[in-house]
């Protein structure tokens, strides 16, 4: 089967996020698939761009096909990333005969985020008769709505809403990586029989603690557990989302018992957190650079308790799906989840303990509670986390699972 896979922001381990495309394609090769992905030279998320010297600009990859197509660059959530998405969804409409030639789609996957991909990925599989399948990684635009405060009126989120609803009508079939989405998207067009849950995911293969640590986070923690300090971190983004806040009032109503806060990353927020820290004279956090994703198996395997907590959203009553929890899930060890959503993997899977967002003394007594558990059913609880991962979303497992989508 010929695969064609439009993700705006597809990257690849030496470019960093998004990297589902790159582990689904993987295995699909693997298979005995041939796979094409089509993304923007320019994405926030990664973090480094490819280098192109041409519009339209071919890549091999372990047996993956990339095409880049040439967009401007842009920082943030403004005007230049709206600019940024119409240049790539017009130069898809622009190169669509050239797509059709080189990939020879049998399936063309639309994946952007964004729904208004799913127009060209239309033309492009009318074009060569093949199936279009609608991948959603969030609802859009109930998200810039709900999170950017849009009306519904404006321009943009018209079409984007357009677009959606065309995209439920018209794909053979519908993948979200949202659990609890088929009502509101049946309320927009789509019929029940197409909807399908597919995960994001981890590739096992790379789960290895032989990366070292960075030498001042080695030397601290081994500082930290000659003094029997317990250790608990957070990893990853420090934005105002990811309610850190919270965490460090935790820090403060424990700050006398043999507890350290390891927080691991970056993010717009760290400045801020670095004053709060001074402010309430903490000497039981401590703020980290972040750590190449080779080496976040290393770090969380020295850990005792791993946090991860979101702000209060109502977009979360479709479920979630962050890549951040299924690592920590992965390198068996209890989870803290401050989160308030549809789903939630870390009670079904008994890994942790899960508590209402934003209550710094709810996560105070969590860490307290899963101290005193024994070594015993600490390290259980740990493995439960890290067996659910391996059945469920393995990437090999979830690429298996969308070919047979695909086959539908």
């Amino acid at each position: 089967m010929n695969i064609l896979l439009i993700n705006h922001y597809a990257g690849s381990p030496k470019l960093g996020m998004e990297y589902r495309p790159y582990y689904m394609a993987k295995h699909w090769c693997r298979m005995g698939h041939k796979v094409t992905i089509i993304a923007a030279s320019q994405s926030h998320v990664r973090s480094t761009q490819p280098i192109i010297s041409n519009r339209f600009e071919e890549e091999e990859l372990e047996g993956i096909k990339y095409i880049w197509l040439k967009t401007p660059s842009y920082n943030g959530n403004g005007i230049g990333r709206i600019f940024n998405m119409l240049i790539f969804i017009y130069k898809l409409f622009m190169y669509s005969k050239k797509i059709i030639n080189k990939a020879k789609p049998d399936v063309v996957i639309a994946s952007s985020t964004y729904p208004l991909d799913i127009l060209p990925a239309y033309r492009i599989s009318v074009k060569s008769k093949s199936k279009l399948i609608f991948e959603v990684h969030d609802l859009w635009p109930l998200s810039p709505i709900e999170i950017g405060g849009f009306s519904k009126w404006n321009p943009f989120i018209v079409i984007m809403q357009c677009a959606e609803n065309f995209a439920y009508k018209h794909s053979s079939q519908v993948v979200s990586m949202l659990p609890m989405t088929l009502k509101h998207m049946v309320d927009h067009g789509l019929i029940p029989e197409k909807f399908n849950y597919v995960p994001n995911g981890i590739e096992i293969d790379e789960w290895k603690e032989n990366e070292l640590l960075p030498i001042d986070h080695k030397n601290l923690i081994i500082a930290l557990k000659k003094e029997n300090h317990k250790l608990v971190s957070y990893t990853g983004s420090f934005g105002l989302a990811n309610a850190l806040d919270f965490l460090i009032d935790a820090a403060k109503i424990l700050e006398k018992e043999n507890i350290s806060f390891l927080i691991v990353g970056k993010g717009p927020e760290r400045e801020k957190l670095f004053k709060k820290i001074k402010t309430l004279d903490l000497k039981n956090v401590f703020i980290l650079d972040s750590v190449r994703k080779e080496v976040i198996p290393a770090l969380l395997s020295e850990m005792d308790i791993l946090y991860i907590g979101l702000r209060k959203q109502p977009l979360f009553r479709f479920g979630i799906s962050p890549n951040k929890l299924i690592d920590y899930m992965m390198a068996a060890r209890p989870i803290i989840q401050a989160i308030d959503a549809g789903n939630d993997i870390v009670t079904e899977s008994n890994c942790g303990i899960t508590i209402e967002p934003e209550n710094q003394q709810d996560i105070a007594e969590a860490i307290r509670k899963i101290i005193n558990l024994s070594e015993f059913e600490r390290k259980e609880m740990g493995e439960n986390g890290k067996k659910f991962v391996i059945e469920n979303h393995n990437y090999k497992f979830l690429a298996n699972k969308f070919i047979e989508i695909l086959q539908k």
